[in-house]
């Protein structure tokens, strides 16, 4: 029985990441998409989409708490997709601006 309830916590932790790879892959693509008229690759929009969820949930977090703004994202896998969207979007424009580079 040990053994069943240690294999569907793997199941589960797994499907956690697959998740989060799918999200971070839709979010990386689509800022991909607008800051550089194309995606990164496969790897590159999940990397990017990944630091992005983490970057927008900072950046939510922070539009919430000191600028008072009351943001209501759904609490499913799209909002995830918005949050890591906006944070994969504002990691490539500030990306861009440090390094000069241009829409190619």
């Amino acid at each position: 029985m040990a053994f069943k309830a240690m294999l569907l916590e793997v199941t589960l932790d797994l499907s956690k990441i697959l998740l989060a790879a799918l999200v971070g892959g839709i979010a990386g693509w689509l800022a991909g998409l607008l800051v550089r008229g194309r995606g990164y690759g496969l790897i590159g929009n999940v990397i990017i989409g990944l630091i992005g969820g983490v970057l927008g949930g900072i950046i939510i977090n922070f539009l919430r708490v000191q600028a008072g703004i009351n943001l209501h994202l759904p609490s499913d896998w799209i909002g995830q997709v918005i949050e890591a969207f906006i944070g994969a979007f504002a990691l490539l424009l500030v990306v861009r601006l440090l390094l000069g580079g241009s829409r190619r």
